[in-house]
């Protein structure tokens, strides 16, 4: 489904790079990367699934504020959503400046008030040759387990020999960075990169999005499938068990960031939550799709 351009109050609504569903509010929360950061909650998904209703319903958007309650300066940039309760962990991506730094942030999503900053692995930080380039990460964030998150580049870091080697870290939710990890995808020629990931705890899974641009407007987008990181120092680089192409599978051709778990449909499968970065372009959408697996006699999971 394409999304509206402009909520109820008449601002205009774009730019989402994260999701994250609540099954038990049947609530849908999209993080926009809009210069001034906020997020917004869109009700009904599950009865839209299930025939009992036709349109999503789009809430107040909340905006991000620092420890004090002030909305954060423009340029947040926020890529990257999980929600744990009543809190939100948000990475956002970094400008290689000191007003503009990659951060991993968490709110309280009832207010939108910072309460705590996460620590980023020391080799991603912005020196002279190194870290996180320019509006490449942290680009994707998921929950490994109820304290630990994995969080990712969108492309290598600048010191890295291996332009195929997509950093990743084991963050705890305290402050604790745990020994880096690193994912290996074929970076395109076109320009593709990690644009979220997904893990899935119960499978002993990790699932990738990776997304590619070639101007003017030509668009690919995979689904990846990889085993669960181990988070140790001698840990070699992830390597892809499985692929979709999900331009094939029926998407339509734009740029593709938000990968969450959705609610169960009626026989009991459960979905996946896709939503596409419309730049706040007016060539571009913004596509909310939903997928379920397709079960065969095979397939006992």
């Amino acid at each position: 489904m394409d999304l509206p351009k402009r909520g109820a109050d008449g601002s205009p609504l774009g730019g989402f790079s994260a999701a994250a569903y609540q099954p038990e509010l049947d609530r849908l929360w999209l993080l926009s990367d809009a210069p001034r950061g906020h997020l917004i909650p869109w009700s009904g998904l599950s009865q839209l699934l299930n025939g009992q209703t036709t349109s999503l319903n789009p809430g107040s958007r909340l905006l991000i504020r620092d420890e004090f309650g002030h909305p954060l300066p423009e340029g947040f940039d926020g890529e990257g959503l999980v929600l744990i309760g009543n809190s939100a962990w948000i990475a956002s991506e970094g400008r290689r400046t000191p007003d503009r730094v990659a951060r991993l942030i968490r709110i309280n999503i009832n207010t939108g008030r910072q309460q705590q900053v996460g620590q980023l692995p020391s080799s991603w930080r912005e020196l002279s040759g190194r870290g996180l380039a320019t509006n490449q990460g942290p680009e994707s964030l998921t929950a490994l387990a109820p304290a630990e998150l994995l969080v990712a580049a969108e492309r290598p870091v600048l010191q890295s020999k291996d332009p195929l080697l997509v950093p990743i870290a084991r963050v705890n939710q305290g402050t604790e960075v745990r020994p880096e990890s690193t994912l290996q995808i074929q970076l395109l020629e076109n320009g593709a990169g990690l644009t979220e990931m997904l893990a899935l705890p119960a499978q002993q899974k990790l699932l990738a999005l990776v997304r590619g641009f070639q101007p003017p407007l030509t668009w690919s987008a995979q689904l990846l499938l990889f085993p669960y990181p181990s988070g140790t120092d001698s840990s070699p680089p992830l390597q892809p068990l499985h692929g979709w192409n999900l331009l094939t599978a029926g998407l339509p051709a734009d740029n593709w960031e938000a990968l969450a778990i959705g609610p169960k449909l009626r026989d009991g499968r459960t979905t996946m939550i896709l939503g596409s970065d419309d730049n706040f372009n007016p060539r571009q959408s913004s596509w909310l799709a939903v997928m379920a697996p397709r079960r065969s006699e095979a397939c006992s999971d």
